[in-house]
């Protein structure tokens, strides 16, 4: 794991997003173990093989989890995007599906 992403999360204001954002991370790094990570454009990017297949980024109210490489996956009613890229907006309070999740990364990541 990167420190500079450890630090990216560790410098955010709200316990919330940090939660989700360290849950996110560890749920990334379980699905790729082989991934690498770094911060780009201001922001966790997740790779596998040198492609992209996740980044999480922080807004105001928000923590939002992108999956990419998904073009063709069957995604539950709350996502948003492109065909070749798909997102959840997270914010406070709510809980996502974490099993979801793992297995849309996983879905998406397996051709990477």
């Amino acid at each position: 794991m990167s420190q500079e992403v450890t630090t990216f999360i560790e410098s955010l204001d709200k316990p919330w997003q940090i939660e989700i954002c360290n849950r996110l991370r560890g749920m990334v790094h379980e699905i790729i173990p082989e991934g690498t990570e770094r911060i780009q454009y201001k922001k966790p990017h997740f790779l596998k093989n040198g492609h992209y297949a996740a980044v999480i980024s922080t807004s105001k109210d928000a923590v939002t989890f992108m999956i990419m490489n998904a073009t063709g996956l069957e995604v539950p009613k709350g996502f948003d995007g492109p065909p070749e890229r798909k997102w959840l907006k997270i914010r406070e309070g709510e809980s996502p599906d974490y099993d979801t999740l793992a297995t849309l990364l996983a879905q998406a990541s397996s051709s990477l």
